[in-house]
C-alpha cells in the first residue's frame, strides 16, 4: 500500500512539473513611443475636431502569443488639434476639459483580455482627471516581421461626463441647444512594442 501511494505521489509530482515546464513565461514588450499613436475625435451638433496626444510610456505583456496585460500613459499636456487651433488646444488643457495643470497624465491598465489570435476584447481601467472607470473595446494584434507586435484599437468611445468633463454636455445642460458637444469622444490607439 505504501509503495502504491508513493508511486501515485511521484506521478502527481512529475505531472505537475511537466505542466509547469510547458507553461509559457510572461514576456513584457516595451512600447516604441516613436511608432505608437493616440488620436482623438470630438463632435458637436455641427462639425467637430480631431487631433492627437503623445504617449509617455507603455507596455504589452504576453504569455506566448496571448496578450495578458499591459497599459499606457498619455501626456495630456501634449493635446494637439489637427487644425492647429491654439485657442482650442488651450481650452482642452483648461479645467473645463482635461485640467492638465493638475492632471498632466491619463493612463489605461489592462485588466482582462478575451479571445485568442488576432482579434481580442480588452477590458481595463482608464483614468482621466484622477477618475477611474472600466472600459471594454475590441482590438487587433499583429506580429510583425521586425519582431515587434502591434496592438490597434479604433473607435474607443469614452463618455467624458464619467470623468467630470461636463462642458456643454446636452445630458447635463438640457437647455444648451445648438451649442452642445457630444458626451462621447473617440480614441484610436496604436501601440507598437518590442521585447
Amino acid at each position: 500500500m505504501k509503495l502504491k501511494l508513493s508511486a501515485m505521489l511521484m506521478i502527481a509530482v512529475v505531472a505537475s512539473v511537466s505542466f509547469l515546464a510547458f507553461t509559457p513565461k510572461a514576456d513584457t514588450y516595451t512600447v516604441d513611443l516613436t511608432k505608437s499613436t493616440i488620436a482623438w475625435e470630438g463632435k458637436k451638433l455641427v462639425g467637430g475636431h480631431n487631433g492627437s496626444v503623445d504617449l509617455t510610456s507603455g507596455s504589452l505583456v504576453f504569455s506566448g502569443k496571448k496578450l495578458t496585460g499591459g497599459g499606457f500613459v498619455a501626456n495630456m499636456t501634449t493635446i494637439k488639434d489637427a487644425d492647429k487651433s491654439a485657442s482650442l488646444e488651450r481650452h482642452l488643457k483648461a479645467d473645463d476639459f482635461f485640467g492638465v495643470d493638475k492632471f498632466p497624465a491619463a493612463n489605461f491598465t489592462v485588466k482582462k483580455v478575451e479571445g485568442n489570435g488576432a482579434n481580442v476584447n480588452i477590458t481595463g481601467d482608464l483614468t482621466i482627471k484622477g477618475v477611474t472607470n472600466s472600459i471594454t473595446f475590441p482590438a487587433t494584434l499583429a506580429w510583425n516581421a521586425d519582431k515587434t507586435v502591434s496592438a490597434t484599437a479604433d473607435k474607443i468611445a469614452i463618455d467624458r461626463t464619467k470623468y467630470g468633463i461636463k462642458f456643454r454636455s446636452k445630458s447635463i445642460f438640457t437647455d444648451i441647444g445648438d451649442k452642445m458637444i457630444e458626451d462621447s469622444f473617440i480614441l484610436s490607439v496604436k501601440l507598437v512594442a518590442k521585447k
